[in-house]
């Protein structure tokens, strides 16, 4: 998958393709469905398929300092678009610049004289240029003036819910990983690197990689049962786990840390880049008396997350 960083000066072979636009935090079951579409008629025409986000996403340019939000940060983003068969990845930045184009300059500028795409496929929600002004309407409007396709795709559910990011933040916010992982179609993962603990794990029997969430939408706190993938060095692979993510009251600790312990491993990870998939919720993050009950409670959570695990397909296959 080839990502371009500016819609200025695209090299020929990467210009004339279909895009689908839209933000696609997540990249849940409805992005999906725009993105078939857009892979159809790529097919028909026999041209790349495309997908046009922006980074960082617009809500983090307007509103910097409220707290991080995004299901999918860039890079987790464009590993699931190109499981997804896309080609061009493009990422353009969205400034002050991007953020005064009115509706018609944005097509104009980016996915006619930038892109040249041949045709277009949105979201019946998409919305584009300053103010949100443009709609389906007009992006319909210019593809007939300006000569390119225009497909738009309507709303999408599951079992009377519709696919929506929003949903999906509020079922992580409450301690449901497995219904979050329904609209998405995938498990929930956060993509980081493994950083130097405090070590304390390793001296109770429960050795721990310990993870920062960075720009990671926050789930509920408490214990999972996790599926980490390390994806480099002599560690490869997938593994089983149990995780805590919170701020370890038994320790009085306040800033939220996701640590992992992985089953039946052994190694020395620090640094390495990992993905945490989000399996399932064992129970709240609770304070306790002292080390002996904390290890007696992680040896239950690691029982029962196990016996999850084992019943759970290493693909996501519904939940």
């Amino acid at each position: 998958m080839q990502i371009l960083r500016h819609y200025a000066g695209v090299p020929k072979p990467l210009q004339g393709g279909v895009f689908a636009l839209g933000n696609f935090d997540g990249v849940h079951l409805g992005h999906q469905r725009v993105i078939a579409e857009a892979a159809a008629v790529a097919r028909e025409m026999g041209v790349p398929l495309g997908v046009l986000v922006f980074e960082p996403h617009p809500k983090q340019f307007f509103f910097p300092d409220e707290p991080f939000f995004r299901l999918t940060p860039f890079r987790a983003k464009a590993r699931l678009l190109e499981s997804l068969g896309v080609d061009i990845l493009a990422a353009l930045p969205f400034d002050a610049d991007m953020s005064r184009k009115l509706a018609p300059e944005f097509v104009m500028d980016v996915v006619v004289n930038g892109l040249n795409a041949v045709h277009v496929v949105a979201g019946y929600d998409f919305r584009f240029g300053k103010g949100r002004a443009g709609d389906a309407a007009v992006l319909s409007y210019m593809g007939e003036m300006e000569g390119f396709g225009v497909s738009i795709v309507p709303e999408a559910s599951l079992d009377g819910e519709a696919f929506s990011s929003t949903r999906i933040r509020e079922r992580l916010g409450s301690g449901d990983p497995k219904g979050a992982a329904r609209l998405l179609g995938h498990w929930w993962t956060v993509e980081t690197h493994v950083r130097t603990g405090d070590k304390r794990g390793r001296t109770i029997g429960f050795p721990t990689a310990n993870l920062a969430l960075e720009d990671h939408v926050q789930p509920a706190l408490g214990v999972y049962a996790v599926r980490i993938e390390l994806e480099d060095g002599p560690f490869k692979g997938v593994y089983d786990g149990v995780a805590n993510l919170g701020r370890r009251p038994t320790f009085d600790k306040q800033d939220v840390v996701l640590e992992v312990h992985i089953f039946d491993f052994e190694g020395d990870i620090y640094g390495h880049h990992a993905a945490v998939s989000f399996i399932d919720y064992l129970r709240p993050e609770q304070k306790f008396s002292g080390l002996d009950a904390l290890k007696e409670q992680i040896a239950k959570d690691s029982a029962r997350a196990r016996a999850l695990l084992a019943a759970t397909p290493a693909e996501f296959a519904g939940a």
